[in-house]
Formats: structure tokens, sequence, C-alpha cells
């Protein structure tokens, strides 16, 4: 198992991470305002579900195959970045809508469309690989049974990144419902969503 104190450094790593503004802090943000604070949950689990996958791919030793890779690397990288430059322009271009029957048709939307879109914000992101082939060893003695220590570990990043999501970024979010109201307020959002959207897609395409 994980030593107190060395769980005690991961939590407040993990916290840090967690409120650094990304993808899936705007993905949480642009799912509070269109789908509701509570039905936001699901993009965020969603997003949790590809951070298992990346401790899994990490653990499993293939993130060192994809972090040595160039080709790899940027394929995904590239497939990321279109991925949100798309989601984003199609909230820049959407219309303000302020028919109730529409309203709620947007705020009904699938858990499960809301889900994969979490998945794939997250998932489609080599950084987030390259990130915990950094930061996983800082927490693991390999002198001790691995699979405990990256149970806690994911278990505690899901945690907090859970709570950090919802109870930070998703209720952030409803302080700007009252723009929802009204078709100028509307458009704002979507324009400001849509071009961070498009921003962190090009952020991610550029940077190495």
């Amino acid at each position: 198992m994980v030593q107190f104190s060395l769980w005690l450094a991961l939590v407040g790593a993990g916290t840090l991470i967690s409120f650094t503004p990304g993808a899936g802090a705007i993905n949480t943000m642009s799912n509070s305002l269109n789908a509701g604070f509570r039905r936001s949950i699901w993009g965020i689990l969603g997003q949790q579900a590809a951070l298992v996958i990346h401790v899994v791919i990490v653990a499993l030793g293939v993130g060192v195959l994809v972090a040595s890779s160039p080709v790899a690397f940027n394929v995904i990288r590239f497939a990321g970045a279109a991925y949100l430059v798309y989601l984003g322009i199609r909230q820049f271009l959407s219309k303000p809508n302020l028919e109730e029957q529409q309203t709620a048709s947007l705020r009904n939307e699938p858990a499960w469309s809301i889900f994969r879109r979490g998945l794939w914000v997250n998932l489609l992101n080599p950084k987030a690989i390259i990130f915990f082939l950094a930061f996983m060893p800082q927490f693991i003695r390999p002198e001790q049974p691995l699979l405990a220590q990256y149970a806690v570990l994911t278990a505690t990043i899901i945690a907090i990144d859970i709570l950090v999501m919802w109870f930070f970024f998703a209720a952030a979010a409803r302080s700007f419902q009252r723009f929802t109201h009204s078709a100028r307020g509307q458009k704002v959002l979507s324009k400001v969503f849509g071009v961070l959207f498009v921003g962190v897609g090009i952020l991610l395409a550029v940077m190495h």
C-alpha cells in the first residue's frame, strides 16, 4: 500500500493538476451550461474513464512506446487536436435557441452521448500519457505490490478530479446561466466556449 505521507503528496499534486484549466475543464463547463449541472457528471465520468485507460496504458508499458515513437505520438496528438477544434467550431456556430421544447431536447441529451464526448476529449490527448509516465513513478515503490499502488493512485486521482470538475468547474458555469435566457447571451457563451475549445486544440497541435 501507499505510505500515508506519500499519499498526502499525491493528493496535493493531484489537486493542483485538476485545477489546471484544460480541455476537460472547458468540456465540463460547456456540459454544465448545455445539459445542466447534474447531468454534467456524465461528461466528467467519461473523462475519468479515459484517465483509467491512460493509467493502464502507462502501467502496461505501452506509454513508453507512444512516448518514444514520434509517429504514434503525432497521430494521436493531431487526432485529439482535430476533435477539439471540431467541438469548438460546432459550439461557435450553434444558433441561439430560446424555444422551450428545443431547449428541453438539448438538456435531455443522452447520458451516453455526454459520457462519450468526455471520454474522447481526454483519451485523444497523448500528453496525458506522457504526463503519467513522468508523474506516476514519483508515487510508485517498485519493491511493494504494484497492483495495490496503482489502484490507490488511480482511485485518488479520479476522486479528486471528479470533485474539482463537478463542484468547481461545473458549479462555476452555473453563474453563467443567466446568459442562457437571452439570444445575445447564448450567442456570446457559444462563441466564448467555441474559441476556448479551438484554442486548446491548436495548442495541443503546436506544442511539443
